[in-house]
């Protein structure tokens, strides 16, 4: 693999529920817990696994959306956790991210000129109108939107175009990093399909690398490069697309690829139903997260969280008897 553009090791956050008279912390949820991958430069990695898995927590703090509990988010060397003020906004610049609800992340209140303009004022890259006027006609043409679109509102476009605006406003500052959030999930399956093939040609023709956040596995299957598997807030897995879809090594993995419909009634395929529910974050089980649930759990997993070990083809699992 080549020199990683953005290096995350050992990253935690940690929401703290408070109660009684002095507001006092009296739990904690352990959303994200010991995060660690690499991201190349053009690379997409894929991010799967089940609703409240930390997927989205995990892209937010390396982000410094929500500030991290703990470890390293290193962006071409330079530790994300530590910077502040203009260092900070000016690694900004380098990264974006598109958000799950094109219905909700644009302000309605103005117009797709403002909504994309703004960043081109906060970062100094067009000081005129016209300026102004010409990158917002060249971005939104890019997406696949026409210039005179900029004078519009958001609530003037189906969520497909919406989504488009979103993506143009994260292409506005030139960044490098593009945190997909489950960018396609609130669109019809048309329309999914012509955003992913926007993606993958925006990525093609700047250069860009992405984390792509998704449930839908047929998605991140078609447009990731590799692909990281959480549960419970840790990675279990993370594999080449092909080697995680074809062989699985996590029991997880395993039933979340199980899981999966095939459209060809004329296919069997063994059917993998996990028992019980998922853990509370709050009292997460000791060992490892998924022996409360897991087929081919043994009385080590109780005990000992596993750590994810690499093979020589670069692909890890985090279990005690990987399959």
């Amino acid at each position: 693999m080549t020199e990683a553009l953005l290096s995350v090791r050992g990253l935690s956050k940690h929401f703290s529920l408070r109660g009684g008279l002095f507001a006092r912390e009296v739990e904690r949820v352990h959303a994200v817990n010991g995060v660690s991958f690499d991201l190349a430069p053009g690379e997409t990695l894929g991010v799967v696994g089940e609703s409240g898995c930390g997927k989205s927590t995990t892209g937010r703090c390396i982000l410094r959306l929500i500030e991290p509990s703990g470890g390293q988010v290193l962006f071409d060397g330079k530790d994300v956790t530590r910077l502040e003020g203009e260092e900070l906004r000016a690694l900004r610049r380098e990264m974006q991210i598109i958000f799950q609800d094109p219905f909700a992340s644009l302000n309605p209140r103005h117009t797709v000129r403002g909504i994309v303009g703004e960043a081109l004022i906060i970062h100094g890259l067009a000081r005129t109108g016209k300026e102004i006027d010409d990158e917002v006609a060249r971005l939104l043409e890019i997406v696949g939107l026409r210039a005179d679109h900029m004078h519009r509102y958001p609530h003037e476009f189906s969520g497909g175009q919406r989504q488009r605006i979103g993506i143009a406003r994260a292409l506005a500052v030139r960044p490098r990093l593009i945190v997909c959030d489950e960018p396609v999930s609130a669109l019809d399956v048309s329309v999914q399909a012509q955003v992913i093939n926007l993606l993958e040609d925006l990525q093609e023709q700047f250069g860009l690398s992405y984390l792509f956040i998704a449930h839908d596995l047929s998605v991140v299957e078609h447009i990731s490069d590799r692909v990281a598997v959480m549960y419970l807030g840790r990675v279990v897995e993370i594999a080449s697309a092909r080697a995680l879809y074809d062989h699985p090594r996590h029991p997880y993995t395993e039933a979340l690829l199980a899981s999966v419909p095939i459209p060809d009634p004329s296919i069997k395929r063994r059917r993998i139903t996990l028992k019980g529910d998922v853990p509370n974050p709050i009292k997460p089980p000791s060992g490892c997260h998924f022996h409360t649930r897991c087929p081919v759990a043994q009385p080590r997993c109780a005990q000992e969280a596993p750590e994810l070990r690499s093979d020589a083809e670069g692909n890890a699992v985090a279990c005690h008897f990987p399959l």
